[in-house]
C-alpha cells in the first residue's frame, strides 16, 4: 500500500504521450479548427484597432490575389519560400538541422553576383548559365562545411549552419561598402545588373517560378523513390542502423548537404537576377528561417510544401496591402502573420500529441 502511495506521488500531475490512432480526417478538422481559432484572436485583435476584421481580411486577400501585378508579388515571394523549403528537406530528413539556408541563399546570390557584375559582356543565356552553376557552387561549398565538421568532429550542426549565416551576412556587407560598392552612389549599396544578367520573364514573373516548381517534383521523387533518398531517411532513423546495413553516414551527410546547400544557393541565384537585380544584405530575406516552418508543416513533402508556401506569401503580401489601406502599423500585421502560423503550428502538437492528466482514482 505504501509502495502505491509513493508510485502515486511519483507519477507527474501531467505527461505527454504520442497519438496513434487519429485518422487523417479528424487531423485536417483540428488544422482547420486551428485556422479558425487564429482568424477570430486576429479579428479581435483588428477590432480593437477599431477596423471590421472582415473588411481587413478581405483586403488582404484582395492586395495578393485580385489584380495581375497582386499575383505577381505574391509569386515573387512564393519562389524563394520554396526553394528554400526544398533546399532544406533533404537535410531535415537526415535530421541534419540545417538553419543555414539563410547564409547559403547569399552565397549563391554572391557567386551569381560575381558574374552579372564584373562579366556582363558574355552573351544572355550563357551568362544566366553561368550564374546558375557559380550560385549552386557557392551554396553547396557553404552547405558542406558544417557537414565536414559532423562527419568528422560530431559537432552542432544547428549552431554551425546558423553561425555561418552571420558569417556570409559580414561578408554581403563587406563587398557593398568595399570592393563591389557602386562608384556612382553616395551610399554603401551595390550597382544594378545589366539586361544580360536578368532573368526572363513567363507571365509576367521570372522564370524561376517554374524552376522550383520542377524542383518540388525531382525532390520529391528522390526522397521517396531513389536509393540515395532511402540512405537519407534510414540514416534519419538511425545513424547505428545504419552502419550495421553497411551504409557509409558520413558520405551520406555530406552528399545531402551538397545537395541542400546548392539548391538555397539556386534560389539566391533567382533573388538577385529575377527580383531584385542587385545584391544586398536583404536578399535572402529571412526566407531561410520561414523555409523551416514550411517544411515542418508539410511534413517535409514537397508537394505540400507548394499550398504551404503560397499561403504564407499570400499572407506576407496581403499583411503590406493592408497596412496601407487601413493604417495598420506593420507590427500589427505581422503579429496577426505570426498568430496563423503560432496555431497552425501549435495544432500540429495536438496532432501528433495528446495530455494525459494523472488519474485521482484510489486517491
Amino acid at each position: 500500500m505504501k509502495d502505491e502511495i509513493v508510485k502515486k506521488h511519483k507519477e507527474p500531475f501531467v505527461r505527454i504521450a504520442k497519438r496513434t490512432d487519429i485518422s487523417p480526417r479528424r487531423a485536417w478538422i483540428v488544422r482547420i479548427v486551428a485556422i479558425l481559432l487564429a482568424l477570430f484572436v486576429g479579428g479581435v485583435i483588428i477590432s480593437s484597432l477599431g477596423h471590421n476584421p472582415f473588411s481587413v481580411y478581405g483586403e488582404l486577400l484582395k492586395g495578393s490575389l485580385a489584380s495581375p501585378t497582386a499575383r505577381r508579388e505574391t509569386i515573387k515571394t512564393f519562389v524563394p519560400l520554396l526553394g528554400a523549403a526544398i533546399a532544406i528537406a533533404p537535410a531535415f530528413k537526415m535530421k541534419f538541422w540545417n538553419i543555414g539556408a539563410e547564409g547559403q541563399i547569399l552565397a549563391g546570390a554572391i557567386g551569381a553576383s560575381y558574374f552579372a557584375l564584373f562579366h556582363s559582356d558574355i552573351p544572355h543565356v550563357p551568362l544566366l548559365i553561368i550564374m546558375f552553376i557559380a550560385a549552386a557552387v557557392c551554396g553547396a561549398i557553404v552547405g558542406v562545411i558544417p557537414a565536414l565538421f559532423k562527419a568528422r568532429w560530431e559537432t552542432n550542426e544547428t549552431l554551425f549552419t546558423l553561425m555561418l549565416n552571420y558569417i556570409i551576412l559580414g561578408i554581403v556587407k563587406y563587398l557593398m561598402n568595399g570592393p563591389w560598392k557602386d562608384p556612382t552612389s553616395g551610399f554603401p549599396k551595390i550597382a544594378m545588373f545589366e539586361a544580360s544578367a536578368k532573368l526572363p520573364k513567363v507571365l509576367g514573373v521570372h522564370i524561376g517560378w517554374i524552376i522550383v516548381l520542377v524542383f518540388a517534383v525531382l525532390m520529391f521523387f528522390y526522397m521517396t523513390r531513389s536509393k540515395q533518398g532511402y540512405e537519407i531517411a534510414v540514416v534519419g532513423e538511425s545513424e547505428k542502423t545504419a552502419k550495421y546495413a553497411g551504409m557509409n553516414v558520413s558520405k551520406i551527410i555530406i552528399r545531402t548537404m551538397i545537395i541542400s546547400g546548392a539548391i538555397a544557393g539556386i534560389v539566391g541565384f533567382f533573388s538577385v537576377a529575377g527580383a531584385n537585380y542587385t545584391l544586398n544584405e536583404n536578399t535572402a530575406g529571412g526566407v531561410g528561417f520561414t523555409a523551416i516552418t514550411v517544411a515542418w508543416l508539410a511534413k517535409l513533402n514537397p508537394f505540400v510544401m507548394i499550398g504551404i508556401s503560397f499561403g504564407l506569401s499570400i499572407l506576407t503580401k496581403g499583411s503590406n496591402t493592408i497596412q496601407t489601406a487601413f493604417k495598420i502599423p506593420k507590427s500589427v500585421a505581422e503579429i496577426i502573420t505570426g498568430m496563423i502560423l503560432l496555431f497552425i503550428l501549435g495544432c500540429e502538437f495536438f496532432i501528433n500529441y495528446r495530455l494525459v492528466f494523472r488519474s485521482r482514482k484510489g486517491e
